[in-house]
């Protein structure tokens, strides 16, 4: 496949912005850590950072799915060289290019799924017998990154309600909680501060449960036809198209229907700068930079990335704002 208009992030996220972010981890110590590390550490660090023998993410196999008229929006899809090749995964290290050049050695098959909590019928499922129950569709939808860069993606997966019906939510079911995968020894990041950022891992997301259950949410197993990339996180992943990415939570092993809000990953480590509602919001702009107007990840080339304004919950508004209706949604962010 071919990378020759593959975007670096000066291309895409304005300067400010790719440098203010990482504020956030760099008052974690996390520009000293590497400093901080004893010798042997340090060694081990930049050879992973060579990666020279590091696996390829393996080939997506073909799946089988429906196209439903209302979800093949008509909009301009993002190459698939640019939504494999470019986006945040902390655990396979900082820059928007690691994870393509680091998922590849992550295991994703065997892989279960534990669904518990405020539940009649808590169960674990492996990914067979949840392809086997679910019927797969293709769902064309704008991704807006908190970062102020968009793409549109063709997600394939089915209704996250599906599943959470399931296992029966009890009354008590007020919110959802997903938690990724823990596996430093293939996950670099979650071993290291230096590689993931500072965050504290597993990284945990977290969605009230009418979010939850709104036809919108999806758990995608794949993009452009086939299985889910590593590097987008295979095999299973949450798709929640109002919201700002960070809320896609990836590789999930864990999800736990509770009665209190959980705490979710970026929210933790700046609860000033990322809510756990993080919607898609142009009104509410980032403490450090505008939320107004995208760069949207298109077919061009570095030189014709286009700019467009950020619609009110990603263009999704008819469809969820009842879901907020009454809500401060500057205090709700």
């Amino acid at each position: 496949m071919s990378h020759k208009n593959s975007l670096t992030e000066a291309d895409v996220t304005p300067e400010s912005i790719f440098y203010d972010r990482r504020k956030v981890l760099q008052a974690l110590g996390l520009g000293a850590a590497a400093l901080a590390l004893p010798a042997t550490s340090q060694a081990d660090v930049l050879s992973w950072f060579k990666g020279n023998d590091r696996p390829k993410a393996p080939a997506g196999k073909a799946l089988q799915f429906s196209q439903p008229a209302m979800y093949q929006a008509t909009l301009p899809l993002t190459p698939e060289d640019k939504v494999t090749g470019y986006n945040n995964y902390y655990e396979f290290g900082l820059d928007k290019a690691d994870p393509a050049a680091n998922a590849g050695q992550l295991p994703t098959t065997p892989w279960k799924i534990t669904i518990d909590g405020e539940v009649a019928k808590p169960m674990t499922l492996d990914m067979d017998d949840i392809l086997k129950r679910f019927p797969l569709e293709q769902r064309i939808y704008r991704m807006r990154c908190v970062e102020a860069w968009s793409m549109v993606v063709p997600w394939i997966g089915f209704p996250l309600s599906a599943l959470l019906n399931l296992v029966e939510p009890t009354s008590d079911a007020r919110y959802v909680a997903f938690t990724t995968l823990y596996d430093p020894e293939h996950m670099p990041g979650q071993k290291d501060r230096f590689i993931g950022g500072g965050l504290n891992y597993p990284y945990v997301e977290g969605l009230r449960i009418d979010e939850a259950m709104n036809p919108l949410a999806l758990l995608s197993v794949g993009l452009y036809g086939k299985t889910m990339p590593p590097q987008n996180g295979a095999p299973i992943r949450l798709t929640v198209p109002w919201k700002y990415g960070f809320k896609g939570i990836k590789a999930i092993v864990h999800i736990r229907l509770a009665k209190d809000q959980p705490p979710t990953t970026w929210n933790q480590i700046a609860a000033n700068e990322y809510g756990f509602y993080a919607n898609v919001n142009p009104q509410v702009d980032h403490p450090r930079w505008s939320q107004a107007s995208e760069r949207f990840i298109g077919a061009g080339g570095l030189l014709d990335v286009q700019r467009q304004p950020t619609l009110m919950f990603n263009g999704y508004e008819k469809e969820v704002a009842h879901l907020y209706r009454g809500m401060d949604l500057r205090a709700n962010y």
